[in-house]
């Protein structure tokens, strides 16, 4: 789930500087985006027709948290895709340790052309990060990788224990090695802002997973 800074990051011509903050703080989170295993569960569950063994793509997979439920969850094939090389390399060790390459292909790839068969996939499934490529265009590229009757499920949202929890400790953890660097401390105020804001409104926000089908 490779991300792009959310609205409380300033988008304009981040620095070379910011980058490398930026994934200091979420190559080491458990995920790169919202979600947990408990909505994963629950929307898998809405996939109700998927074949016993289905063949999954999980587009921008980051470094792999939810790939692995899926993989808890169900006895199908997946591709985990995401164009961050780093976090592929992190979960393709992680698939090594705990003996799941056989099963899982992590691959450097662009959700925005992932360059897959036409009609390959049962499940297509992306969490926290569709909306690097806007609905419109993931729609269309779901419903050319599905075979008939098969599903896309995503969703930008869930919020606390699995995703900002260990945000704000990483980023406080960063705060401490870098107590000297003026620049460094100033983009991470600037992400610390995100948990901030959904802490400060989150009796108004809400966790949305999308399922829909190819007919």
């Amino acid at each position: 789930m490779t991300r792009h800074p959310q609205s409380t990051t300033p988008m304009t011509d981040p620095t070379p500087r910011f980058w490398v903050i930026f994934f200091a703080v979420y190559e080491a989170l458990p995920r790169q985006g919202p979600g947990s295993r408990a909505c994963t569960a629950r929307a898998l569950g809405l996939c109700r027709e998927r074949p016993p063994t289905p063949a999954i793509l999980d587009l921008g997979c980051g470094v792999g948290g939810q790939t692995l439920h899926l993989a808890e969850l169900t006895a199908g094939s997946i591709v985990a895709m995401d164009r961050h090389a780093p976090s592929i390399a992190r979960l393709t060790a992680t698939l090594a340790e705990r003996g799941l390459a056989s099963r899982i292909q992590a691959i450097v790839g662009d959700m925005a052309d992932p360059k897959q068969p036409p009609g390959s996939f049962d499940l297509v499934w992306s969490e926290g990060a569709l909306y690097n490529i806007g609905i419109a265009k993931a729609l269309r590229i779901g419903h050319d990788l599905l075979r008939p009757g098969g599903y896309l499920a995503f969703t930008d949202a869930a919020w606390w224990d699995d995703f900002y929890t260990p945000m704000e400790q990483r980023i406080d953890q960063l705060r401490r090695t870098d107590a000297q660097d003026a620049e460094a401390l100033a983009i991470l105020e600037q992400m610390a802002e995100e948990p901030a804001m959904h802490r400060r409104s989150s009796e108004h926000s809400a966790s949305e997973f999308f399922v829909t089908r190819r007919p």
